[in-house]
C-alpha cells in the first residue's frame, strides 16, 4: 500500500473518530411507554401486512419443524386470518396460489404508522 494511501486512510479515520470521541456521554434514562398510551392517529386504519424478505415459507403448523406447503413471495397478495403467540405466527391465504398455512411473524408484519400532530 502506498504511503499516500495510508496517509489518506489515517486522516479519514481521524476525522471520523474525533467527533465520536469528543461527544458527551448520554445520560438520559430510558423511557417506557405506559400500556394506556393513546397513539396520535386512531382515526387511521392500521397499515397492511407485508412480506419483509424476498419470500417466506408457508407451513402446515405454526412451527419451523412442520411441513412446508408453499412459498409466499413479496409480490403476492395475501390475507391474514389470525395470529398467535403475540404475532409470532400468522395464518394466511396466498391469493395468488390459493395456499393456506402459517408464516413466521418475523418476516410478515405490519409497518408502524407515524402520525404528526
Amino acid at each position: 500500500m502506498s504511503a499516500r494511501r495510508i496517509a489518506v486512510l489515517a486522516a479519514t479515520a481521524a476525522a471520523v473518530a474525533l467527533p465520536l470521541l469528543s461527544a458527551p456521554a448520554a445520560t438520559a434514562a430510558p423511557t417506557t411507554v405506559p400500556a394506556s398510551t393513546v397513539w396520535p392517529c386512531p382515526d387511521k386504519p392500521p397499515l397492511p401486512y407485508t412480506v419483509h424478505t424476498s419470500a417466506v415459507t408457508i407451513r402446515s403448523k405454526a412451527t419451523t419443524k412442520s411441513t412446508a406447503v408453499g412459498v409466499l413471495y413479496r409480490s403476492h397478495k395475501f390475507k391474514v386470518h389470525k395470529s398467535i403467540n403475540g404475532g409470532k405466527w400468522l395464518y394466511i391465504t396466498d391469493k395468488n396460489t390459493g395456499k393456506k398455512g402459517w408464516v413466521s411473524g418475523k418476516y410478515v408484519y405490519r409497518d408502524v404508522r407515524m402520525c404528526l400532530d
